[in-house]
């Protein structure tokens, strides 16, 4: 596994495959680097692939006291494409990958970016009586700090309850069975190291990106699960609405994350898109 290091000094892991354009794929919270590997046999073919393990993630200890936020990693990307010296990126982000993105266009604009595929987020995560496209339309401040004290009891349930009991009905029972899957990732939640996890879903959580979206002035893919655990129908198209000629599609059937549900088309329409 290749590395660079930040401008704080903190190194940040990251695997690199293929010939061709620039693809950065920034992963969910919790996640890795893993989650894009099911893609890469075809996106290597036509791509130079990057995918991070972002600071605090992947099972990789910090080597600084730097709280990996949403804007230290969007800062990290910046760090990321200047190493690289990467010019006219395509850059994916599934979850916390988006909302990393959004928040680098505020800091950044979209220096060293020529397209974002954005994938199953909301540009606010806690909602309000002015705003319902939040999780599950109704997870509210007070419904937020009631996970944290959650996530500080049992990290690993907690993560897997917030997918398992929201608006996926197959989640729910599959959760409630323990299907294999879930099991599977219940070790692996339970082996990451939870304190820098859940400052980052902290800074997530107060993030608010619905300004940005209408900043956004380079090709946008959105790609929307038709049954997400987390986001109504409308928070789909509130984004598409709100990022001009933004393109939408709605993979019918899936949940939060609907690439690695229909992976033939996924890597189909980003392939096109990129290109």
């Amino acid at each position: 596994m290749s590395h660079f290091f930040a401008d704080d000094g903190e190194k940040l892991h990251l695997k690199i495959s293929g010939e061709g354009p620039p693809l950065v794929m920034l992963h969910g919270w919790t996640a890795s680097h893993q989650e894009w590997f099911p893609f890469l046999a075809e996106l290597n073919k036509h791509h130079t692939v990057y995918r991070w393990d972002a600071r605090g993630h992947g099972g990789h200890s910090l080597l600084t006291s730097t709280a990996p936020t949403v804007s230290r990693m969007a800062k990290d990307l910046f760090n990321l494409l200047e190493h690289f010296d990467l010019a006219d990126v395509c850059a994916v982000g599934h979850s916390m990958g988006a909302l990393t993105l959004w928040q680098y266009i505020r800091d950044f604009s979209a220096a060293r970016l020529g397209k974002i595929c954005l994938i199953d987020q909301s540009p606010r995560l806690l909602t309000d009586d002015d705003w319902s496209n939040g999780i599950y339309g109704n997870f509210d401040r007070s419904r937020a700090n009631s996970f944290v004290a959650e996530l500080e009891q049992n990290f690993a349930e907690s993560v897997l309850r917030l997918s398992a009991l929201g608006l996926n009905a197959r989640a729910r029972e599959k959760y409630l069975e323990n299907a294999k899957g879930w099991e599977k990732s219940r070790t692996w939640l339970g082996q990451l190291d939870a304190k820098p996890l859940i400052t980052c879903w902290q800074s997530l959580t107060e993030a608010d990106y619905r300004d940005v979206l209408e900043q956004i002035r380079i090709p946008a893919l959105l790609i929307y699960g038709g049954e997400s655990n987390f986001y109504h129908g409308s928070t789909a198209t509130f984004v598409r609405d709100c990022i001009p000629e933004a393109i939408l599609h709605i993979y019918e059937g899936t949940d939060h994350s609907p690439h690695q549900w229909q992976r033939e088309r996924f890597t189909q329409d980003l392939l096109r898109f990129a290109s």
